[in-house]
């Protein structure tokens, strides 16, 4: 234990294991900008990549194997943002017998402390009451296994058993286990003085209301607990998260990388227990205005939602493991620069492979790549500028093969999910997330998604039969999402946009009932007569150091800047003209448009940051070739596919 202790970051200074500690010292130098130079404290030791490698994550670490009141990190997406709460920045404890006072911060803590002879002096001139916002956050939705594996492998804290995290006891409850290790005479005591009132008007209400576990029936949910996770069968911590900086940097739907304080107190749930069992309520119940749902929703249990008190907040761009957290700097730009020279090679890898999984179509396979480097880059009158919707048809219907083809681009980008448009799904599955005003929170949806998500529509699962009125409402809600790059959130008296930015790719067997950006029709070389053992081989062929290159290129072409001089702008604009001279029926405006988005993603495919004459040349013969497969499609068919 001693030389694993030596060896973690900050020597004796044990800023994971006892941050506050380290809190502590800063807040005792009597600073006034003691609470800056924490946050610069934390930013400094985290900068060093294998010093946040130390700090265990809940991502990965099983809730009971973690410390209370370590420092942990999470990597998560903002759900829904609860109201501001008070609580006790600065205080003093008077002791009953010395009569002497101590000055203490309230800061990262769920509750005051206060010993056993000591009372809270509520009438001195250093109490400070602050503000802090709760996020609630859940993990990524829809984020790949290879994702997770790689960042839990990166962390150094899963794999060292003397590490002070280490299981000091069994799985029993929190409640049980954590009632022993903390101070109950203290938490009593403190209760009767009025301590826990301490953090925060808004906070006593929610904080003291902890149902007890044999309590937790949510109204209208099918669990104990409902976590409020986007899509069906996610797994994962969910985590209150407490923020006191800049909170209005951030919006719902945000990715961030929390590190900050776990907080699973028991007092939280023993509380509201002990008051019940007695009569006697430490509050008054006329200030308790909120309902009983709206209690549990936000101040569910600790051992099965912790609260997290965020020292060092970064917002993400992305999550795949692979790329630095950001490409600004010059040390990523580094990373950019050494990978430049191997664009070529792995795309033509890449097209190779995706030529494979679509069935020995190139054509299919080129579009399939362009499409999973498309990212909305700007919105000009609310038009989404750079989505790239692809709606593959001709998908064999019935042998699975859809199924797999989503299995294969879970291996590639780093959240995904396939939505089986099937009647039942779209009857009964909230796609729209809307606003429970008796709980007071924002009921989740399918899509409320991630920045960056891959979404497949498996269209080949349509069967005939009648969309209720919840299903038309889906329906609309996935064509605005296409369309608009936003979804419309329900707050019952108004919609509210959520502007976003997902890729949605559309499996179907003719055109798709959904708007599109470019349909591209499956010519299948060949139908394997074992789809699941095609696929999967397919993927055992690929070398990992291969494998590894296609997610660091598919996420990397996402974040890359783009530009068209002034002089191919212009080549550009006449080569439209000609174009429309020849034959004015055979290009529109919405055509250019289209045509400058499969030009902007072919340049930036062979990283390339400007449009040459020579890319407009290529992106033109494409448009062409794909075209002209549609065409002869509807000449067989007599009628559109």
């Amino acid at each position: 234990a001693a030389a694993a202790a030596a060896a973690m970051p900050g020597g004796g200074d044990d800023w994971v294991n006892h941050p506050l500690g380290a809190v502590h010292r800063i807040f005792a130098q009597n600073s006034a900008d003691w609470e800056k130079k924490v946050v610069e404290y934390f930013r400094e030791k985290l900068k060093d990549t294998t010093a946040a490698n130390w700090v265990p994550s809940l991502n990965d670490v099983p809730l009971h194997y973690l410390k209370p009141n370590s420092l942990v990190k999470f990597r998560c997406m903002v759900q829904d943002m609860f109201d501001p709460e008070f609580y006790m920045g600065i205080y003093e404890t008077l002791e009953l017998n010395a009569k002497s006072k101590i000055l203490r911060f309230g800061k990262y803590k769920d509750v005051a402390e206060c010993g056993p002879q000591q009372e809270i002096a509520l009438d001195s001139p250093k109490y400070v009451t602050r503000e802090r916002q709760t996020f609630y956050c859940i993990p990524v939705p829809g984020e790949s296994e290879w994702v997770k594996e790689v960042y839990a492998s990166a962390c150094q804290a899963r794999g060292n058993p003397s590490t002070s995290y280490t299981p000091s006891r069994h799985k029993r409850s929190y409640e049980e286990d954590e009632d022993m290790e903390m101070h109950p005479p203290k938490l009593k005591e403190q209760c009767a003085a009025g301590c826990s009132a301490s953090q925060g008007s808004g906070d006593a209400k929610r904080l003291e209301k902890e149902p007890p576990a044999g309590q937790q029936n949510l109204s209208n949910c099918t669990t104990s607990i409902d976590l409020n996770f986007p899509l069906p069968g996610e797994k994962g911590p969910a985590c209150l998260v407490k923020i006191y900086e800049d909170w209005d940097s951030f919006k719902v739907n945000d990715m961030l990388e929390v590190y900050g304080v776990l907080s699973v107190d028991p007092a939280l749930g023993v509380i509201n227990e002990e008051s019940s069992k007695g009569g006697l309520s430490i509050l008054d119940p006329t200030e308790c205005m909120d309902t009983m749902e709206e209690q549990r929703v936000h101040s569910p249990p600790p051992s099965l939602v912790p609260r997290l008190h965020a020292i060092v907040t970064r917002k993400l761009q992305h999550v795949n493991p692979l790329l630095p957290l950001t490409l600004n700097d010059k040390e990523n730009q580094e990373f950019i620069t050494n990978i430049m020279p191997e664009l070529s090679t792995v795309r033509a890898e890449l097209l190779g492979f995706l030529t494979h999984v679509l069935l020995g179509d190139s054509l299919a396979a080129e579009y399939l790549l362009l499409h999973f480097i498309s990212t909305v880059y700007s919105r000009r009158d609310f038009l989404p500028l750079g989505k790239f919707t692809v709606n593959l048809s001709g998908c064999p219907r019935n042998n699975g093969y859809t199924k797999y083809l989503h299995k294969t681009i879970q291996q590639l980008v780093p959240s995904s999910y396939c939505l089986p448009m099937t009647l039942h799904n779209m009857n009964t599955l909230r796609f729209i997330p809307h606003k429970d005003y008796t709980a007071n929170r924002l009921v989740t949806g399918v899509l409320q998604l991630a920045s960056n998500t891959s979404l497949m529509l498996d269209e080949t699962l349509l069967e005939q039969g009648q969309l209720d009125s919840t299903g038309v409402r889906n329906v609309t809600a996935l064509g605005n999402l296409i369309t608009w790059q936003k979804v419309d959130y329900d707050f019952n008296y108004h919609r509210m946009e959520f502007p976003c930015n997902i890729n949605v790719l559309i499996t179907s067997e003719g055109r798709s009932l959904l708007p599109s950006d470019c349909q591209v029709h499956l010519q299948a070389q060949m139908i394997p007569a074992n789809v699941e053992e095609y696929m999967t081989n397919l993927l055992m062929a690929v070398l990992p150091s291969m494998l590894r290159k296609f997610r660091v290129y598919l996420s990397l072409l996402r974040l890359m800047d783009y530009s068209i001089s002034d002089e191919v702008t212009k080549a550009v604009e006449e080569d439209f003209v000609e174009m429309r001279k020849s034959d004015p029926q055979s290009i529109t405006a919405e055509d250019l448009h289209q045509l400058l988005v499969v030009a902007r993603l072919i340049s930036l495919s062979a990283g390339h940051r400007t449009l040459s004459r020579e890319r407009w040349q290529q992106a033109k013969q494409l448009e062409v070739l794909r075209r002209s497969r549609i065409q002869q499609k509807v000449h067989v068919n007599g009628n559109e596919p």
